[in-house]
């Protein structure tokens, strides 16, 4: 049984969890438009995949506010079973909407272009979050079913190189690890000409890149209290991080998104930590923040019909632009329901075992 003291969650920077929440439409906003406009440089939102640095470097950041100081008292298994308990019900929850997703698709090819073996193992690897990247006609993504388990992926790895590693790593270490890592995801970013990979076979390893020094900068500005008091508000920083999503394309494209990411989500971080949040806005801080994640893991199969749509019947820009707006207000509303409905009951079962 464990300690209840111990798994008490902290108070939330809810100013940050609402950014958690505009940078998840923000990708819904972005998968729908990348599927009109292939061309990211012509793309109004073709930036929009960068919410996924960001994601990283909030976890990095609300990781060490949680458990650096009581990792050690609850021990490693404990912290697992908490992260499992946070992360893996909309896993599985992902991975059952993908699967039907797919198997009632009125657009897309029949679901009979794979065996049932074929799907089952697709499946499993997708509950497991396994890697699994065998699905041609989805552009081979590491996890074809639910596209955006990915960043899950790489997300449990740094929970995991967190809880052996990095939870008790002196702050010069972790300074000259972020180096390395600042010097790794530079190396993706000028040889690849962008930082959007990660998320299929032949990207895998960028995924490493994006999630090592984006954790680790989270990390940084919470171990060094690199917190800024600001009076931006909500509002404001929702602004500033729209723009990081909505910024234009140019020669130098590479860099832009490098800096982006290597100054400038560290920089929201810390100044999201130390805003003050208008109590008017609070509800809808604390609604943005919750559904972030439902929606994040329960959008995508959607976006599969979606594509599959406007392929066979080439819909107009005003048919299109109804489409967007009305389908990202009911992900949204979807995502709240999922929350409602299976995530918050699973967790709170979950959790209530454990005590």
């Amino acid at each position: 049984m464990a300690n209840e003291s111990l798994l008490k969650t902290k108070q939330h920077f809810e100013i940050s969890d609402g950014l958690r929440g505009i940078a998840a439409i923000s990708v819904v906003v972005f998968h729908f438009m990348e599927i009109i406009i292939t061309d990211y440089s012509k793309n109004f939102i073709g930036h929009g995949f960068l919410a996924v640095d960001f994601f990283f470097c909030l976890s990095g950041f609300v990781i060490g506010y949680a458990y650096d100081n009581r990792i050690g008292k609850m021990g490693i298994r404990e912290f697992f079973i908490s992260r499992m308990i946070r992360l893996h019900p909309l896993v599985i929850a992902g991975s059952v909407l993908g699967l039907l997703g797919f198997l009632i698709n009125p657009f897309g090819l029949p679901p009979a272009i794979y065996s049932v073996g074929e799907i089952s193992l697709f499946f499993i690897c997708s509950l497991l979050l396994i890697p699994y990247p065998f699905m041609p006609d989805r552009y081979f993504n590491l996890f074809g079913l639910n596209a955006p388990a990915w960043s899950l992926f790489w997300e449990y790895v740094a929970n995991i190189f967190y809880a052996l590693v990095l939870c008790r790593l002196p702050r010069r270490y972790l300074v000259i690890l972020t180096i390395i890592a600042a010097a790794a995801i530079s190396y993706v970013a000028f040889h690849t000409g962008n930082l959007m990979g990660g998320w299929s076979k032949d990207t895998f390893w960028q995924g490493c890149a994006r999630i090592s020094y984006s954790f680790l900068a989270g990390l940084i500005v919470f171990r060094f209290n690199l917190i800024i008091k600001n009076r931006l508000g909500f509002i404001g920083l929702t602004v500033l991080l729209l723009a990081a999503f909505l910024q234009p394309y140019f020669t130098w494209n590479w860099l832009a998104e490098l800096l982006t990411v290597l100054v400038y989500f560290p920089l929201l971080i810390a100044l999201g930590a130390g805003a003050q949040l208008a109590p008017s806005l609070k509800k809808l801080c604390v609604f943005s923040g919750k559904i972030s994640y439902p929606l994040y893991m329960s959008h995508y199969a959607a976006m599969w019909i979606f594509a599959n749509w406007f392929n066979a019947y080439h819909p107009n820009a005003t048919q299109l632009s109804l489409v967007i707006v009305l389908g990202t207000l009911l992900l949204v509303g979807f995502g709240w329901l999922v929350m409602v409905v299976y995530d918050t009951p699973v967790r709170r079962y979950l959790t209530a075992g454990r005590k």
